[in-house]
């Protein structure tokens, strides 16, 4: 990830509107906005997610609040509370998805 066209600011999350996305189960909320070449997103994960794909892009994800699993499709997981964090880079690997067996805060830089 290279960060080109990054402004300096501030994101104040409580402003910006939510979206909705189903998984294969549950619900995943999402406020993002652009930052240059990548986005910023907080995603409220809710118990019982998993989402409907297996994604190849790469990711920073910091876990905010509860608990995340992140399974690759080869067989490894890793399991995430609050204040670890999961990065992976662009089509690096095994493929990888979240579940949250009790729901998770996350900020996600990709």
């Amino acid at each position: 990830m290279k960060l080109t066209g990054l402004p300096t600011g501030v994101t104040d999350w409580s402003t910006l509107d939510t979206s909705s996305q189903a998984g294969a189960t549950g619900l995943a909320v999402i406020r993002g906005r652009p930052a240059g070449d990548a986005q910023l997103r907080l995603v409220d994960y809710s118990a019982g997610y998993t989402a409907d794909h297996w994604c190849h892009k790469g990711h920073v994800v910091l876990v905010i609040a509860g608990t995340l699993t992140i399974a690759h499709e080869d067989g490894r997981s890793y399991e995430l509370a609050r204040g670890m964090a999961y990065h992976v880079s662009d089509n690096e690997g095994s493929p990888h998805r979240v579940t949250s067996q009790d729901g998770a805060s996350v900020f996600i830089f990709d």
